[in-house]
């Protein structure tokens, strides 16, 4: 026997419709390149990206076809997300800081109809355009005025584009099964891999995100995604935030200035925050030097790498509350978020500390298991490590135009993430590693990333990265590798490796330092272990 309840697809367009009745006044802020308050209404949002739409329409798409954006975090970023998919067409975001030849290859494989670039990108798509044939137009994101002169094929102004659209134009009906935004990721090794997001994966973790003991989002926030549009949706808050009804306030090209940030969050009242690590120390650096505070900001949400103790204890002395939350691009991206703040008065100061290192605990719709080598389930006792696997309605069952990945063939109907984990009887997810980046010492794996949290703990310490090296004893022992900060120039290996004890057990001391003027990065800002593994090939402990 079914339920006597009404069938309503879940699709992105429920979101413009809802807003614009229910959250209509709401504002969106953007700091642009020719304006830096942009200000204006949800309801003057989705006007304009009906017009956009109704532009679309106009150009013989079929349904499901892509188009791409090569964009900052503003307002007209904004409106291509729904302009786009509410017209039955894949909203394609594209990571800029990618090398050329991805970029080259993520658009080709795509096949990506049009690209919307903001124009500080267009001298990097001026280089690409011959490589990207497919490509049927590129369109400027600017007003008429501010078109700059360009060689590329077909270049469109993006307001121009608007003006033959109609703010009345209402939605083709969708399915909720539709594809409605694609992601690639950027890995460190092969060629990035698509992620195909549904209209209904989209809507539900929507929902869950904004639960109160996840990203907590509701009308009284002003909400400052730092995290980009082009970087898995930016966490979902470009879907979440016009539903709740928040305050959005876009940072444009200025989500890494410290200086800018601080002004946005004081100016605008924002009070939720998302970014990576290096964001928060860019803002905390230029609070430091100032003297200012960010009174409004209540807390953040920290993801895409592991989030220091030293920056989360910084924030503290702000009155800031920092939740830590994990997910891959694989998971849209959310997969478990740390509301260790809400119940601070259970734990020690010592046990609060490593509670507040962790992933946090699966949001609902997200599951989760460790498994061994042979697959066999681990028990959720802290201390079992294994290869963490997810499944969920917003975690992907293939990559686009790739059926068949390693990550799929593990278990039919689970995703496995890559990392290795473990998880605690209360639910506590703890990321130790990457499965490529184990290190395993005389048959006992050994944590890198809580080995490098502990170093970055020491303030002479700017970033740390762990990789294991050859050792004939043990096969294989840490290497710990650092960049001084800047004050820090004289600090010392054994300094730091002092400052560890007590703080990891004994036998993951790693077994020398070396020192470097930077570390490898990839396009999103985590560390390139296989490029430190190479360049530290070779390497011999001294004995």
């Amino acid at each position: 026997m079914n339920g006597l309840m009404m069938d309503m697809p879940l699709t992105i367009a429920s979101i413009v419709e809802h807003a614009e009745r229910i959250n209509g006044d709401g504002e969106i802020v953007s700091v642009t390149a020719d304006n830096p308050r942009h200000r204006y209404t949800y309801r003057e949002a989705f006007a304009r990206a009906r017009q956009l739409g109704d532009s679309l329409t106009q150009w013989g798409l079929a349904r499901g076809d892509r188009i791409a954006t090569l964009a900052w975090n503003d307002y007209r970023h904004f409106e291509v997300y729904y302009g786009v998919a509410c017209t039955g067409h894949v909203c394609h975001t594209i990571n800029p800081r990618l090398f050329p030849e991805q970029l080259v290859y993520i658009i080709n494989h795509a096949e990506d109809r049009y690209v919307f670039v903001d124009p500080d990108f267009v001298p990097l798509v001026e280089g690409l355009a011959e490589q990207c044939p497919m490509v049927q137009g590129w369109i400027i994101q600017c007003s008429a005025d501010r078109m700059p002169q360009t060689s590329l094929p077909n270049a469109i102004c993006y307001e121009t584009l608007l003006e033959k659209g109609s703010p009345d134009f209402q939605w083709p009906a969708l399915e909720e099964r539709d594809a409605c935004a694609l992601c690639y990721t950027s890995g460190t090794t092969g060629n990035p891999k698509g992620v195909l997001y549904s209209h209904r994966s989209t809507l539900l973790h929507s929902y869950a995100t904004m639960m109160p003991d996840a990203l907590g989002i509701a009308r009284r926030d002003v909400v400052l995604p730092i995290v980009p549009l082009f970087h898995v949706n930016a966490w979902g808050n470009p879907y979440a935030c016009p539903i709740a009804g928040a305050k959005l306030v876009f940072p444009g090209s200025k989500m890494g200035d410290g200086e800018t940030l601080a002004a946005l969050i004081n100016e605008e009242k924002v009070t939720l925050s998302a970014g990576v690590p290096t964001v928060w120390l860019g803002l905390l650096a230029h609070l430091k030097k100032s003297g200012q505070r960010v009174d409004s900001l209540e807390r953040i949400i920290v993801g895409g790498a592991a989030c220091p103790l030293s920056i989360m204890e910084d924030l503290d002395s702000y009155g800031v509350s920092t939740r830590v939350g994990w997910g891959m691009t694989e998971m849209s991206p959310l997969g478990s978020a740390n509301a260790g703040d809400s119940e601070r008065d259970k734990y020690s100061t010592e046990d609060y500390a490593r509670l507040r290192l962790k992933a946090g605990r699966p949001i609902f719709g997200v599951e989760m298991k460790i498994v061994d080598d042979e697959g066999k389930a681990l028990p959720w006792d802290g201390e079992a490590f294994g290869s963490l696997l997810v499944r969920g309605p917003w975690v992907c069952s293939s990559y686009f135009k790739l059926e068949d990945s390693d990550a799929h063939e593990r278990e039919a109907g689970w995703f496995e993430t890559g990392d290795v984990a473990t998880i605690d009887a209360d639910g506590y997810l703890a990321i130790t590693d990457r499965t490529k980046d184990v290190i395993k010492s005389g048959g006992e794996w050994i944590s890198s990333i809580e080995v490098e949290n502990a170093a970055t703990d020491h303030p002479q310490v700017a970033e740390a990265a762990v990789i294991g090296c050859y050792h004939p004893k043990w096969s294989e022992r840490p290497l710990l590798i650092v960049v001084r900060s800047s004050d820090g120039q004289d600090v010392t290996a054994a300094e730091i490796l002092a400052s560890l004890e007590g703080k990891i057990a004994k036998w993951w001391m790693p077994d020398a330092v070396e020192f470097v003027d930077e570390l490898p990065h990839t396009a999103t800002g985590k560390v390139q272990k296989l490029k430190l593994r190479d360049q530290f090939s070779g390497y011999a402990f001294k004995a």
